[in-house]
């Protein structure tokens, strides 16, 4: 068994927590989880693989130096995941500040700690991969996709923090030779996403009985992915990515808003029949448009379906048939991530602050 140790940033949050349990299933690496819990990290994610001997949970901010170099010095990894992040678009319009200080000095301090650690002579072999997403890209029309190739546009100070971080982590390759890989995704679904996104938020609130809200009339297109397949191509590019290049991962799954939540209600109608709503698209509510909301996000995955020999294993269909079935078998985890002070209300509406 390997005693390579891998660090992941944000492994209690949801895509961080897949690549955790990712890890465990299908390397021998011990696997830190860096993570500083915040609403949106949450330790039950992990409880399948908490006890296991190559899991350690190093609870801190990745804006703290020292922290961060105590824990590189400590476990001595041969590279780290990069996923800590602030990352939802309406938080983002509300609090700025806080999303420039995670998602933008975080990085830097994260940087800046790899090229000491890798710069002395540690992990010679040592990859930073940072995980980003096509939200730097902007908007598309109702053609086209986004490639490795497309200029950068954000549109939320989400977006814009992200784009930030991008361009650091390109700038410690190019200026200070640190062997970084950037990745860029489309939107994530599946178990243990915390419901203020679209997905989680629509089931959660139609086992419930209440309103679904969509903004505008719903024509805004997402291109989703199954977070496990998300996990897997994260960990095939970590292993077989050259550095200094970026890598565009996402499904071909384009989706209006409107047809996602009309497919939930149909699979919660169908999997969980109430008497009470027969129809749960009766409980859909079309609400004031999110300022600045993107029209289509889509990706072309081709590089790293050539180059790195990733494709998703979830079609569109059967990973929200299973995202559904796991919120109605796992109603206590829904429960806790929703027992502070998130209750499914409306974000992004305020000034920032």
């Amino acid at each position: 068994m390997s005693d390579s140790s891998i660090v992941v940033t944000g492994g209690a949050g949801f895509i961080g927590s897949a690549v955790v349990r990712e890890l465990l299933r299908s390397t021998d690496y011990h696997v830190i989880n860096y993570d500083k819990l915040t609403y949106a990290g949450n330790l039950d994610s992990l409880a399948s693989v908490s006890s296991a001997s190559r899991y350690h949970f190093v609870h801190a901010d990745i804006c703290d130096a020292a922290r961060v170099r105590a824990m590189l010095d400590e476990y001595a990894p041969i590279g780290i995941l990069h996923l800590a992040a602030e990352s939802h678009v309406d938080r983002s319009i509300d609090a700025p500040a806080e999303f420039v200080r995670t998602n933008v000095e975080g990085t830097f301090t994260l940087l800046n700690e790899a090229l000491r650690y890798w710069g002395a002579g540690h992990a010679t072999d040592f990859r930073f991969l940072h995980v980003s997403t096509d939200e730097v890209f902007g908007s598309l029309g109702a053609s086209g996709r986004f490639s490795e190739a497309t200029a950068y546009a954000p549109n939320s100070p989400y977006a814009a923090s992200k784009a930030a971080a991008d361009h650091l982590v390109r700038a410690w390759h190019q200026t200070y030779g640190l062997p970084t890989v950037t990745t860029n995704c489309s939107n994530n679904y599946g178990p243990f996403q915390f419901p203020e996104k679209l997905i989680p938020l629509t089931i959660t609130r139609a086992l419930e009985g209440r309103s679904l809200p969509v903004y505008g009339a719903g024509e805004n297109v997402r291109d989703w992915i199954y977070v496990d397949d998300h996990a897997r191509a994260l960990i095939d590019v970590f292993h077989r990515g050259r550095p200094g290049e970026t890598y565009l991962i996402g499904s071909q799954n384009e989706r209006r808003n409107i047809d996602v939540v009309t497919a939930i209600c149909a699979l919660v109608d169908e999997l969980h029949p109430s008497t009470d709503i027969r129809d749960r698209r009766s409980l859909i509510e079309f609400v004031t448009d999110r300022p600045g909301h993107d029209y289509r996000y889509a990706i072309d995955p081709a590089k790293v379906q050539h180059e790195i020999g990733w494709c998703p294993r979830e079609s569109f269909s059967s990973g929200l048939r299973a995202t559904v079935q796991w919120y109605l078998d796992n109603p206590e985890w829904s429960a806790r991530v929703r027992s502070g002070a998130y209750r499914g209300e409306r974000l992004g509406l305020g000034a920032p602050r």
